[in-house]
């Protein structure tokens, strides 16, 4: 079912409860909220199935190891660019691709364990995909802010 629900009040405060904590029960969340467990998972099963609403476990880029992270800008030639991200998506160092508009055509951003994983990944891996024109990475100095909860749900 893809049909779009109207998201009320009850629903914004059930998010909430699984943003701040997307391990609580459904009895946790219950509680906090003064409903029954019954009508927490109705309401998020009533939003999944509408795709409005999807629960994911999120991991720390350090704890696995990567202490990198790069975005790279490409242009793209002789090839629909969207053919050239999907190509990229391939490699497990991209965790991020988009086509965009403006000077490049893709986006992508990459997470590598170490500086030095750089020029294998885009002279060895990257350099053999075909189409792509020119490649501008750019080194990520500090995160400001990283977050996943990046559909509002408005009031």
């Amino acid at each position: 079912m893809n049909a779009s629900i109207s998201i009320d009040e009850t629903d914004r405060n059930i998010v909430e409860q699984l943003r701040r904590n997307g391990r609580a029960t459904n009895q946790q969340i219950a509680e906090t909220l003064g409903l029954t467990a019954t009508t927490v998972s109705a309401r998020i099963r009533r939003m999944e199935e509408a795709n409005q609403l999807r629960v994911v476990a999120v991991s720390d880029f350090a704890a696995h190891g990567y202490n990198f992270l790069m975005e790279v800008a490409i242009e793209v030639d002789g090839r629909p660019a969207s053919d050239v991200a999907h190509e990229l998506c391939r490699f497990p160092e991209v965790f991020a691709a988009h086509v965009v508009t403006g000077r490049y055509d893709i986006d992508i951003l990459v997470a590598l364990r170490d500086f030095d994983d750089l020029s294998h990944l885009l002279l060895d891996k990257f350099s053999q995909i075909s189409g792509i024109r020119s490649m501008t990475p750019s080194i990520v100095v500090d995160i400001i802010k990283y977050q996943f909860d990046v559909a509002p749900i408005e009031i």
